[in-house]
C-alpha cells in the first residue's frame, strides 16, 4: 500500500513524522508525495495556536475528500490536534479511520493497516473495530536510537529531539497539556543516533525540545546539555550542531562556554523571551523583569563574541497596554537582534490566560506585531549591510526555494527553515548539495543575502 504522510507544525512534529513513518517502512509500507496516488493518508497536526488549528482541520477535509472520491481507502489522524480535540474529531469527521494522539506514535502501523481491536471509549465517543484510539492519553512516549526513522529532510541536515514535554507554567501555552510533563532521552541514545545519522552522511544536526536547556536535569544530570553537545563533537561526521528552544533562566555558562569553544557548536542561540515589559513577563509566568533580559543579552553576547540571537515576542497579550507595547520596541531597538519574530497572542483553551479578562482587540494586536517587524527589518537590514564584502563558511543547499535559476547556501547564522539564506547568483565551481563552500556576500536585503561561492 502507497502512505502518503502530511506533517504540519514544527520540527518536533517532523520527528514525529519521520518516527512513524520509519516505523511503516520496516513493516513494508512505500510512500508518495502524489495524494492522488495514496491509498492511505496521514495528516500529524499541529494545535498550538489558532492558525496552527485552522490549517490542520484544513488539510483534514482536504485529505477526507480524496478519501470520499474513492482514492484513498483510509484516512488516519495524528498529533497535538488529535490530543486536544479526540472526542470533536471522532463525533464530527466520520471520514477519519483512526485517531492517535502525541504518546500513540508506535500505533501507527496497526492504524494504517486497519487491525481489529476490541471497541474502546474515545472521551465518551464509541468507534468501531477496525479504528485505532484510546480513551486517554497513554504513557509517555519517548523514542529511541534504536527506533526506525525515515528522514523527511535534506539528507545533509537533521533534527534529533532530545526531550519531550514541558513543565513551565508559561499561561499562554498549551504544550504541557498536550505534551505532558518534561522527560529527557538517555544521552548514550542521542549520541548513538547522531552516529547513525553522521553515517547516513548528515553534515548538520540541530537539536530540538520544548525546553532545550532543561535536559537531563530530570535524569540527575548537571549541565546536560552542556555535556551532551561536547559529546555530540566528537562524532566523525558531523560539522554543525546547534539547538533551538532555550529557556531565558536556564541558559547556563556552561552551555555558553561551549558554544565559544568548540567550533563544530554553531554561534546561535534561539531563546524565546515573549516579552520586555515587567508587567507582561509577570502576566505570562515568564522568568524576570525587563532588567533581567536585558542583563541576559548583554550575558549571552559577552559570553560569545559574534553570537546571533534569534528570539520571539507575543504582542496583544491579555493587558498589554502602548505603554507596555512601546517598552518592547524599546528593548529591541536597544538590543538589535539578529534574528526575531512577533506572533499575535491567540486566546487558548485550556491555558490560564483564556480566562484573563482586558482582552486586546484583534486589530490592535496586528497593528503591534506590524510595528514590530517593521522595526526589525529595518535593524535586521542594517546588520546584514556589515557582512558585504566578507567571506563565511556556508553550508551549501543546492537550487533555491526562489528560483531554479539562484542556488542557496546557509551561514552558520541561518538555522534551517526560520530564518533566511545566501542565494548564491555566481560560483568559480559548481559544488555538491550538503558540502561545505566558503561564500562572499555582495548585497544584503532584510533578511536574504546574495554572494557568490569563492
Amino acid at each position: 500500500m502507497k502512505v502518503g504522510f502530511i506533517s504540519l507544525g514544527c520540527p518536533k512534529n517532523l520527528v514525529d513524522s519521520e518516527v512513524m513513518m520509519g516505523l511503516l517502512e520496516k513493516a513494508n509500507y512505500t510512500f508518495t508525495t502524489n495524494k492522488e496516488e495514496a491509498e492511505v493518508l496521514i495528516v500529524n497536526t499541529c494545535s498550538f495556536i489558532d492558525a496552527a488549528k485552522q490549517e490542520s482541520i484544513d488539510t483534514i477535509l482536504e485529505m477526507a475528500e480524496h478519501k470520499k472520491q474513492g482514492t484513498c481507502k483510509r484516512l488516519i489522524v495524528t498529533g497535538c490536534l488529535v490530543e486536544r480535540y479526540r472526542k470533536e474529531l471522532a463525533a464530527e469527521l466520520p471520514e477519519i479511520d483512526a485517531l492517535l494522539g502525541t504518546n500513540e506514535v508506535e500505533k501507527i502501523v496497526d492504524a494504517v493497516a486497519g487491525r481489529k481491536r476490541r471497541s474502546l471509549p474515545v472521551l465518551n465517543v464509541t468507534i468501531d473495530e477496525a479504528s485505532v484510539a484510546t480513551s486517554e492519553r497513554s504513557s509517555a512516549y519517548l523514542y529511541t536510537d534504536a527506533t526506525p526513522r525515515k528522514l523527511t529532510t535534506a539528507s545533509f541536515t537533521a533534527y534529533i529531539k532530545i526531550s519531550e514535554g514541558c513543565d513551565h507554567p508559561c499561561t499562554f501555552c498549551i504544550i504541557p497539556k498536550l505534551r505532558g510533563s518534561f522527560r529527557s532521552r538517555r544521552p548514550e541514545s542521542i549520541i548513538r543516533e547522531a552516529e547513525r545519522l553522521a553515517e547516513q552522511g548528515v553534515k548538520e544536526i540541530v537539536l530540538v525540545a520544548q525546553d532545550s536547556t532543561y535536559y537531563g536535569e530530570d535524569l540527575g544530570l548537571r549541565d546536560g546539555l552542556a555535556h551532551l553537545l561536547r559529546s555530540i563533537v566528537k562524532v566523525d561526521g558531523i560539522e554543525w550542531i546547534r539547538f533551538l528552544y532555550s529557556y531565558p533562566s536556564r541558559l547556563s555558562d556552561k552551555v555558553l562556554d561551549v558554544i565559544a569553544e568548540e567550533s563544530k557548536v554553531c554561534k546561535y542561540v534561539d531563546i524565546p523571551l515573549q516579552h520586555a515589559s515587567s508587567r507582561m513577563l509577570k502576566a505570562m509566568k515568564r522568568p524576570g523583569n525587563r532588567r533581567y533580559v536585558e542583563q541576559l543579552v548583554e550575558r549571552i553576547r559577552r559570553r560569545v563574541p559574534g553570537i546571533t540571537l534569534r528570539t520571539t515576542f507575543i504582542v496583544g497579550f491579555p493587558g498589554e497596554t502602548e505603554e507596555d507595547f512601546e517598552e518592547l520596541m524599546d528593548f529591541c531597538r536597544q538590543a538589535k537582534f539578529e534574528r526575531l519574530g512577533a506572533f499575535v497572542y491567540s486566546d487558548e483553551e485550556g491555558t490560564d490566560a483564556y480566562e484573563f479578562e482586558d482582552k486586546v482587540p484583534t486589530r490592535t494586536a496586528l497593528s503591534r506585531q506590524k510595528r514590530l517587524m517593521q522595526l526589525q527589518s529595518q535593524i535586521s537590514r542594517r546588520l546584514n549591510k556589515r557582512l558585504v564584502g566578507k567571506t563565511f563558511r556556508a553550508l551549501f543547499e543546492g537550487c533555491s526555494k526562489e528560483t531554479e535559476l539562484l542556488w542557496q547556501a546557509r551561514l552558520e547564522s541561518q538555522a534551517p527553515e526560520i530564518d533566511g539564506y545566501v542565494l548564491i547568483n555566481d560560483a568559480a565551481y559548481t559544488p555538491m548539495p550538503g558540502s561545505f563552500v566558503n561564500v562572499e556576500i555582495t548585497q544584503a536585503y532584510d533578511y536574504d543575502l546574495v554572494g557568490r561561492i569563492v
